[in-house]
């Protein structure tokens, strides 16, 4: 009887394991060997916690980590209440998250109505919020607040929440931006604030509702939201008194406190396990078990570093900037993570597939404690941890030359032609390498097409001068697309460095051509500092140019997709130009021509103002070649080149003839909408999204050449096709589009032009497909 009562409890033991293994939201656990982790270096985890807990830096801690879908390392750590009676802290203990609240609850919410088509990134929050438009906020996006570029106060008085909370909101509404909107980085909770006042009056619901109904619930995550329930307020470690009384499942921040515990900048609670889901479900593309909470491209572009003038920041998370001391600091340049006030810090790298969560009550009991430096080391300690799977770490052209001291440029006197992606691998601009170089003299700089800064989207770019350097600065975008002598006058060196995208018609490319022209006929020495081609070196694809339709966007005889990065390029040009050129190429070191740029560990710029993602670099060789005809392809809206559409076109019909293309890689959706700039400006557009499905199956200029057939097709007089042929460049091609030939007849046309130019590119390839330099 004894033994058949065992036999029962350890059925109903291994029952229970499988019923919360298997419940929704909770992510099983794995060793860390199964996940390619030494268990091993994962225990210095242990001995970092002790020091901060020997230090009194917090009562105590839980520390959760997750690798491949799997949590690899749980743990709880001292007491999560030391007054009035010592609590030991358990691994389900509820945090107040703080300003985790910021990404997790605020920007997330957002970004869901941004799937949902309900508000654009670029559109003003005063268009949502009227009482926002006071005292110069009219203009200020929910991108800038996203950021915290809207130029808004970190906080405001506690005194202006004195008079209850409609009189609080009417004080938040009229502050005025300290600083001009989108000019500077300022980490601002008011903007949050405004934030999450976006999300109630665009749903209707308060952000407490929305982030429950939109994104916890549908994970499983009960234990994550605002006002914890009383069973959840009991497993909550408190923090400091309020009133005499412990806040515990009370948030701690005084401003949210007045607003009612719903606010867009702090009021949230989880646990770690909760946390986990989360986080696997951004690893994920937005998809967790099943349950889809964002698209994939939504989670690309809320979480990849947009440049501010203090750093990274992502869109509600931070990326690397002055408040990222809990980052790790061996995690992939990819990762995106943040930081609360309470001493909870979260970041997740897809890179690595890693996550860390740290979460700790350091204000209790006085307010003394500290744990940011910890929750980076234990971040530093989990990617360390990692055995297979590691980023590589490839160097570009400019970080090479810091690496070797300059050597290559020693006593010369330099004319740089760069802009903003013209950075290394820690974010300095390669401007200001140079500059501060002591063997080296920076006497220029030059500017391509959207100028030094990349921001300008106008046809003439005026001269200007670099106000941290002092050096004049020639646009080459301007008066004139070439370097002038006076210009060249005291250069002995000219430097280029600027992130080309891989297509023929990207005008970076012809502003290096021209200079080395220059170059040339003024005796000049020509270095090309490389970057990777973001969209690969392997694949090349697309007509050749007609001969003798040379220009600013077609420098070269080149297919559309060339395949080639910039440095090889320059060998190309020089060779067949015959240029009498001394040109040196600073070869790029640790790229396989395979990669596309976020398997390079390398941080993504916007190379232009309309190309924000590596997804819209994919696309543009096919989509790209269609903005010359009366057709938008997304400029004016958040999406360029991953939307088509026009007036004149049926949505669902154009949906429905493309989806019957049976494309790889590739799906197409209706949608409408309205452009704010370019072509079709505040007119009703349908048409249809484009989403890469599979990236290795995708074809971008096999989708690019359905469209142009698809809209030859069923749009023959509306659709103004010859247009087509100004990037396109190949007659012949053009005449089949005309015809409404396959894509097959069209390919076939192009595919003898582009077997020479295969032949003819071998000889002046610099990097091998699987290593890297050779």
């Amino acid at each position: 009887m004894r033994e058949r009562t065992a036999l029962l409890a350890i059925v109903l033991l291994c029952c229970c394991a499988a019923s919360i293994e298997a419940a929704p939201g909770k992510l099983p656990t794995a060793s860390p060997q199964s996940a390619g982790m030494d268990a091993a270096r994962l225990e210095a985890i242990d001995e970092a916690v002790a020091e901060a807990l020997a230090e009194k830096k917090m009562p105590g801690c839980v520390v959760l980590i997750g690798r491949r879908g799997k949590v690899v390392f749980r743990k709880a750590y001292g007491n999560k209440q030391v007054e009035p009676e010592a609590v030991p802290m358990t691994t389900d203990t509820v945090f107040d998250m703080a300003s985790l609240t910021k990404p997790v609850a605020t920007a997330t919410s957002v970004m869901v109505l941004f799937d949902r088509g309900k508000l654009r990134l670029r559109d003003p929050a005063a268009k949502f919020l009227p009482e926002f438009a006071q005292n110069g906020k009219e203009a200020i996006t929910v991108f800038q607040l996203l950021t915290h570029q809207g130029g808004l106060i970190p906080d405001n008085a506690l005194a202006d929440y004195a008079d209850g909370i409609d009189k609080a909101w009417e004080r938040i509404f009229a502050l005025k931006p300290t600083v001009e909107p989108g000019s500077k980085f300022i980490y601002t909770d008011m903007g949050f604030i405004a934030l999450g006042a976006v999300v109630e009056r665009i749903s209707g619901q308060s952000l407490h509702e929305f982030s429950r109904d939109h994104v916890f619930g549908p994970l499983g995550m009960t234990e994550t939201g605002f006002l914890p329930d009383e069973p959840l307020r009991r497993r909550a470690a408190p923090t400091e008194k309020r009133d005499g009384q412990w806040m515990r499942g009370e948030v701690h921040d005084p401003r949210s406190h007045k607003l009612g515990g719903i606010a867009g900048h702090a009021g949230l609670f989880s646990t770690a396990d909760d946390l986990a889901v989360y986080a696997q479900m951004m690893l994920g593309g937005g998809q967790y078990r099943g349950v889809r909470v964002l698209e994939p491209a939504t989670v690309e572009r809320m979480t990849r570093g947009y440049r501010v003038s203090r750093g990274f920041r992502a869109l509600g998370w931070d990326s690397k900037t002055g408040y990222s001391s809990n980052r790790g600091k061996n995690f992939s340049v990819g990762a995106f993570g943040h930081g609360g006030f309470t001493g909870t810090a979260m970041w997740i790298d897809p890179g690595l597939d890693l996550f860390v969560i740290f979460l700790s009550n350091r204000l209790h009991p006085d307010g003394k404690g500290a744990v940011n430096p910890l929750a980076g080391r234990i971040g530093t300690i989990a990617a360390g941890a990692i055995t297979d799977g590691q980023l590589p770490e490839v160097l570009t052209g400019i970080d090479v030359l810091v690496r070797d001291g300059f050597r290559q440029l020693a006593g010369r006197r330099v004319g740089l032609i760069t802009n903003h992606t013209g950075i290394d691998r820690g974010g300095v601009d390669t401007l200001r390498r140079l500059h501060d170089a002591e063997n080296v003299e920076l006497v220029a700089l030059f500017s391509p097409e959207h100028g030094l800064e990349g921001k300008l989207d106008v046809s003439n770019i005026a001269d200007g001068r670099d106000r941290q350097s002092g050096r004049p600065i020639y646009s080459l975008y301007g008066k004139t697309r070439r370097p002038t002598p006076e210009m060249l006058e005291g250069i002995d060196t000219l430097v280029f460095d600027i992130q080309d995208i891989g297509t023929r018609f990207y005008t970076y490319i012809s502003t290096m051509g021209y200079a080395m022209e220059e170059a040339a006929a003024h005796g000049l020495r020509f270095v090309v500092l490389d970057r990777p081609n973001p969209i690969g070196g392997l694949d090349v694809d697309g007509p050749m140019l007609d001969p003798g339709r040379e220009s600013f966007t077609a420098y070269q005889r080149l297919p559309v997709r060339h395949g080639m990065t910039v440095g090889e390029l320059a060998g190309m040009f020089q060779s067949d130009r015959q240029l009498d050129l001394d040109l040196e190429v600073i070869r790029v070191e640790g790229w396989s021509r395979g990669d596309l740029f976020d398997a390079t560990n390398l941080r993504w710029v916007n190379p232009s103002p309309n190309m924000r993602s590596l997804t819209e670099a994919i696309l543009y060789p096919g989509i790209g070649l269609l903005e010359t005809t009366n057709l938008s392809v997304g400029r004016g809206t958040d999406v360029p080149f991953e939307i088509v559409g026009a007036p004149w076109i049926d949505g669902e019909r154009l949906e429905r003839a493309l989806s019957g293309a049976d494309l790889p890689g590739v799906r197409f959706r209706a949608v409408a909408f309205t452009p704010d700039a370019s072509v079709y400006k505040d007119e009703r557009c349908e048409g249809v999204t484009i989403a890469i499905t599979d990236r290795a199956a995708f074809e971008p200029l096999r989708a690019g050449f359905e469209v142009a057939r698809q809209l030859r097709l069923l749009y023959p007089d509306a659709w103004k096709a010859p247009a087509y042929d100004r990037l396109l460049g190949n007659r012949q091609v053009l005449d089949a589009v005309m015809a409404g030939k396959t894509v097959d007849e069209i390919e076939a046309i192009y595919r003898p032009g582009l077997d020479e130019f295969l032949t003819h590119r071998a000889k002046f390839l610099l990097y091998d497909p699987g290593a890297g330099a050779r």
